[in-house]
């Protein structure tokens, strides 16, 4: 498939999403297909569909209306793709949210979401159980696993249920699914996404960039909960009957290499940080992974070109880094195969526009750097009970990324960071990713954020919040070599005036820094 011909495609108005990722591939052959592996066992199209059948049924039978929410908290099992298309099936509107966060948070999604229904993993239940009490609207609560805590047994119900073969009457423009978030910035917001969304993410960069087919084998350490994962692992290889290996346990790298040698896989989904962690290791190569692995993707924050090049090096596979966004629910931008620049994020998905604007949303020329925005057929409708922010980020037809960046003379978009991590340093716009970038050059740099602090001037300045590979210690002389390394390879301003180490970087559960705790722990301490 000629990815450059490739336009959004045109869906009928009656249209259910589950029909086609699910449904579909009975009646074009692949019933006997192997669709999930997960840590329990494999399960082909044909034992995926019935699961979501039953699900769609039992779900209608607890008494949840068409459009209402259920909110799922469930570990990386064929019971999540099961839980989810079975509440789209039958009208409803899953709200996958991540399994790492407080019950604070898990109580701030309940009453946000307004959830009628909670299907939660059994080993994920003491989030919720102090407050469910609490939520009004929330009738029932269904858990996935051999504990059930004294509520409904997944497992159970689906035994019970009678299956719902005929999907719900819906189009393609009516609310599917939410997604929240990573909070990156701040507290999370749903962003409402319609049937269409997933088929033109999994036709454009699925099919489009990747390549991806029926006889792939795909694994994403990315979980299923957030965008990135929710493609890499369910609508992507749905779309085409290929085989999405699953991974309930935390992506470690030693859990990660275990899995892709294990399902040979084909294609390989992780962020960044991941990739990192799994090159400190020096001894982790190409014999330590699948022999059939042919593509490796990044997303969630941009690679640097250090870890790009060291891992195609080791791995003698390319990683194509790419931008998405739960806001596009996909990656728009992006390295292609045969086409990889490392150290930027490539160029447009097909099917997406591009811009990179200034001030009064006027586009810069190139070379200049301005916020990038998208416009694209997967666009989410709003965000949920947030009309300033939905008003301010969905403007007709365009999105606005919140991303800084700056086309280069051949036509490659770099990534300069975050709109509001941005330093202005000297009356000159300095990047924390490139000054990032930079320190990672270093052998003994593992993990690097940078931020902006003020000096005794009041004047912000780049500062480097560095966590050592294992076995350096940390020493004045240490920050003296790294301020250096970095003024041998960028423009003098840039480098850190002040270099801080710890043991760990906040971060989402998507492996994506949180800065602004960064920049409010700088502020408690000035």
């Amino acid at each position: 498939m000629n990815s450059s011909q490739l336009s959004p495609l045109e869906l009928p108005r009656s249209y259910n999403a589950a029909t086609h990722f699910i449904d579909r591939h009975l009646d074009e052959g692949r019933a006997s297909k192997t669709a999930v592996i997960d840590e329990q066992g494999s399960y082909t199209y044909a034992q995926l569909a019935e699961r979501v059948n039953r699900a769609a049924g039992a779900l209608l039978q607890l008494g949840l209306e068409p459009e209402q929410r259920v909110l799922l908290c469930l570990l990386d099992t064929v019971d999540f793709p099961t839980v989810f298309w079975g509440a789209i099936k039958a009208g409803l509107v899953p709200v996958p949210v991540n399994t790492l966060l407080t019950q604070q948070d898990y109580a701030y999604l309940l009453d946000d979401s307004r959830a009628r229904a909670l299907v939660v993993s059994s080993a994920l239940y003491d989030g919720f159980a102090r407050h469910l009490d609490q939520h009004g609207l929330l009738e029932q609560v269904i858990v996935s696993g051999s504990e059930s805590h004294d509520h409904q047994s997944l497992d159970d119900l689906l035994a019970a249920s009678s299956p719902m073969t005929q999907a719900a009457s819906t189009t393609c423009d009516d609310t599917a699914f939410w997604l929240y978030t990573s909070g990156s910035t701040g507290t999370p917001k749903g962003a409402v996404h319609r049937h269409s969304d997933l088929v033109q993410t999994a036709h454009l960069y699925g099919q489009g960039v990747l390549g991806i087919r029926e006889e792939d084998v795909v694994f994403s350490a990315a979980k299923l909960f957030f965008a990135y994962g929710l493609g890499n692992a369910m609508s992507f290889p749905f779309h085409v009957g290929a085989t999405a290996v699953l991974l309930a346990q935390r992506p470690t790298p030693h859990a990660v290499l275990d899995r892709l040698k294990q399902c040979a896989a084909t294609i390989f989904y992780g962020v960044p940080t991941l990739y990192g962690a799994m090159l400190a290791d020096a001894g982790n190569d190409r014999s330590q992974a699948s022999d059939q692995l042919r593509l490796c993707v990044s997303a969630g924050e941009a690679l640097p070109e250090e870890v790009g090049r060291d891992w195609e090096r080791r791995f003698q596979v390319p990683i194509l880094d790419g931008l998405g966004s739960t806001e596009m629910l996909h990656i728009f931008l992006s390295n292609q195969p045969g086409d990889i620049r490392y150290g930027s994020s490539g160029k447009p998905v097909p099917g997406y526009e591009l811009r990179i604007v200034g001030e009064n949303d006027i586009e810069v020329p190139a070379g200049e750097i301005g916020e990038l925005l998208v416009c694209g057929p997967s666009s989410a409708s709003c965000y949920w009970n947030q009309r300033d922010k939905s008003l301010n980020t969905f403007q007709g037809e365009w999105t606005r990324s919140g991303d800084k960046y700056y086309l280069d003379e051949e036509g490659y978009y770099c990534y300069c960071g975050r709109t509001d991590d941005m330093l202005k340093v000297s009356g000159i716009w300095v990047s924390p990713f490139e000054v990032e970038s930079a320190l990672l050059g270093e052998s003994r740099v593992l993990e690097a954020a940078v931020v902006g602090q003020e000096d005794d001037q009041g004047m912000v300045k780049p500062k480097a919040v560095i966590v050592l590979q294992e076995g350096v210690t940390a020493s004045p002389n240490l920050v003296a070599e790294l301020q250096a390394f970095v003024k041998d390879r960028l423009a003098p301003f840039k480098y850190p005036r002040w270099i801080e180490f710890v043991d760990e970087l906040p971060k989402t559960a998507t492996g994506k820094i949180q800065r602004f705790k960064l920049r409010a722990q700088n502020q408690k301490t000035n």
